[in-house]
């Protein structure tokens, strides 16, 4: 049982007391942000934003800059998000859940190819690319800049992206030594899972389209 203590927690000696109490409260907050997700509460964006506020400083401090360009698009997305899933269609309804337009599909699928360039870009002119994990890093990078855009505009397929990225993300935060964040993202893959099912039984009560 040590053993497995020590692997996953035993890299937090080397951290700073406040980056540990960062990482906690930002995890807090991004558990929040997920689940009123899945309930379909406009509460998702606040308490996202607060939580990515806190994981910017974070992954700014242990240069890992592909997370922190996810969590700098996902505060971006989030006021965008607000504002759409407040945004009325006509005097008595709000943005509806719906699913995805062939339209939208090119554009998620130019997101997720524009997601990698840009990443790659970055990594060569910081020098990043050193090991495996920035390989990976690139690929979940892009499936969440789709899956983010998907959400903010009440899409019910945001949720397969956040299901991908998520499964991916937990070993891969492990493995980089942020045992809080990867028990994150595997609470995460529950909710988003639970949450497919909540937006999609909500969309057969209302089938209202844009």
């Amino acid at each position: 049982m040590s053993d497995i203590f020590n692997f996953l927690f035993e890299q937090y000696k080397t951290y700073e007391t406040l980056d540990i109490i960062l990482e906690i409260i930002a995890v807090f907050f991004g558990f929040l942000s997920v689940w009123f997700s899945k309930q379909n509460k406009i509460w998702v964006f606040p308490t996202g934003m607060i939580s990515t506020s806190i994981f910017v400083y974070l992954l700014l401090k242990w240069a890992l800059l592909g997370d922190m360009m996810i969590n700098i698009y996902y505060f971006i997305m989030s006021i965008y998000g607000w504002y759409i899933w407040t945004r009325k269609v006509d005097e008595t309804h709000l943005t509806p859940i719906s699913k995805t337009t062939l339209k939208e599909k090119k554009t998620a699928f130019l997101i997720f190819i524009a997601t990698l360039v840009f990443v790659y870009v970055v990594y060569n002119y910081f020098d990043k690319w050193i090991s495996w994990v920035a390989y990976i890093d690139t690929i979940t990078t892009a499936i969440f800049f789709v899956g983010m855009w998907l959400m903010a505009k009440r899409k019910i397929e945001n949720w397969f992206f956040w299901i991908i990225g998520d499964l991916i993300s937990v070993p891969l935060y492990l493995y980089k030594g942020f045992t809080f964040t990867s028990f994150q993202y595997f609470g995460f893959t529950f909710i988003a899972i639970f949450g497919y099912l909540a937006w999609k039984k909500n969309l057969h009560k209302n089938p209202l389209t844009l």
